[in-house]
């Protein structure tokens, strides 16, 4: 059985193991692959493709195509689902922050979502072989989230989970508001509601994220 598999990646290395792992499949399955190795490149191939794409991975960390507000591998998701319909979806990510994890999870929801650091050659093929037979397959560290940390992120909303992640990345106050395109009364808001929820009463950006990691966020 052909596959036709487009792989997201800015290491070409990385493409090639992939392409090699899935070459010695028990499946019967001949593989075809495209590749991409950034944002702006798969969204060329994603809106202008004649292709079919039986399955696409998707590198989480990946050079930005800023010029349609992709950041990262997770922002070509709903592109694919527009344009590319009938095709599945797998995530990799070295990531393993929670809150980046239920991001992706609750926004996206990928076909497939491995933490690399999960998986083996093994792991790897299963995963794929899941995917394409339309059942979901998530890594060891996806099914583990903990369902405390899930009730919880949830009384957490989407502009105050980004503050926390983009205070982790080193991020200052001041300059949160372009990049959630929030007004500063309305972040600093949100920095007090933050405070309130891990029960700080008084501190900076790095009580929150200290109180953020021991309660398993970041």
């Amino acid at each position: 059985m052909e596959v036709n598999v487009l792989m997201i990646d800015d290491h070409k290395l990385i493409i090639e193991g992939y392409k090699s792992i899935l070459s010695f499949n028990p499946y019967g399955y001949e593989i075809k692959t495209e590749q991409a190795l950034s944002c702006e490149s798969a969204y060329d191939i994603i809106t202008n493709t004649t292709d079919h794409f039986d399955l696409v991975t998707i590198d989480y960390t990946m050079p930005a195509y800023p010029e349609k507000g992709i950041q990262n591998g997770s922002d070509l998701i709903p592109i694919i689902k527009r344009h590319l319909p009938n095709s599945k979806i797998m995530m990799l990510t070295t990531h393993s922050e929670s809150l980046l994890l239920f991001n992706i999870l609750k926004n996206h929801d990928p076909d497939g979502f491995l933490v690399k650091s999960d998986f083996d050659a093994f792991d790897f093929t299963e995963a794929f072989h899941t995917v394409l037979q339309g059942k979901q397959y998530h890594s060891s560290t996806i099914k583990h989230l903990n369902k405390q940390l899930e009730e919880k992120v949830k009384l957490l909303d989407f502009y105050n989970r980004q503050i926390i992640l983009l205070l982790n990345r080193g991020i200052k106050t001041k300059n949160l508001p372009e990049y959630l395109h929030l007004s500063k009364s309305a972040v600093d808001k949100r920095k007090a509601f933050i405070k309130e929820f891990f029960d700080i009463e008084k501190g900076n950006d790095e009580d929150i994220l200290r109180e953020a990691r021991k309660q398993g966020f970041i």
